[in-house]
């Protein structure tokens, strides 16, 4: 089954960008950003720039923007069974637009991805492909909020992530 990722979310003065790999079942569900109530997700943000999940989702976009923090996915779509990062097939993958994205989004200082394949699927998708400038945007892989990922505790991934804030 293929599945396909969500629009951008952002602000034209983004200074950060986040970024998954690509939507698991339950967000595609929900037609929301890591709408898996075991993912960390929402519950760092919410520690770094008041972005928490109590909050309604649309109140939690707007804290990102706020920031100046946009959010996105590598891919556009791919096939993947399931939910989790490896499973998804590298032959199937159609990676986002990213030299729109940063040609409307100038500001861009660090990409932030969620996890390591997040990384791995753009330097191999996507970074070939970009102008030099966007190639040279630092990149940091920060520990994967992914209820997947249990090997390190809540606090550990919150000192990571507040990388996000730093810029």
């Amino acid at each position: 089954m293929r599945s396909h990722g969500f629009a951008p979310v952002s602000r034209s003065d983004a200074r950060v960008l986040v970024l998954g790999s690509l939507p698991g079942q339950v967000s595609l569900r929900e037609r929301q950003y890591y709408a898996q109530p075991r993912n960390d997700f929402w519950k760092i943000m919410g520690a770094l720039v008041g972005a928490s999940p109590e909050r309604a989702y649309a109140d939690r976009l707007r804290a990102l923007k706020a920031h100046r923090i946009a959010l996105w996915d590598v891919c556009a779509s791919a096939q993947r069974p399931g939910s989790l990062d490896a499973s998804i097939r590298h032959a199937t993958v159609v990676a986002n637009d990213f030299a729109t994205f940063f040609r409307t989004h100038p500001r861009i200082r660090l990409i932030c991805f969620n996890g390591r394949k997040a990384a791995d699927l753009y330097r191999r998708f996507v970074l070939p492909g970009l102008p030099k400038p966007s190639q040279a945007i630092r990149c940091e892989a920060l520990p994967s909020t992914s209820p997947a990922h249990a090997a390190m505790r809540f606090e550990q991934k919150l000192a990571r992530w507040s990388l996000v804030c730093s810029q």
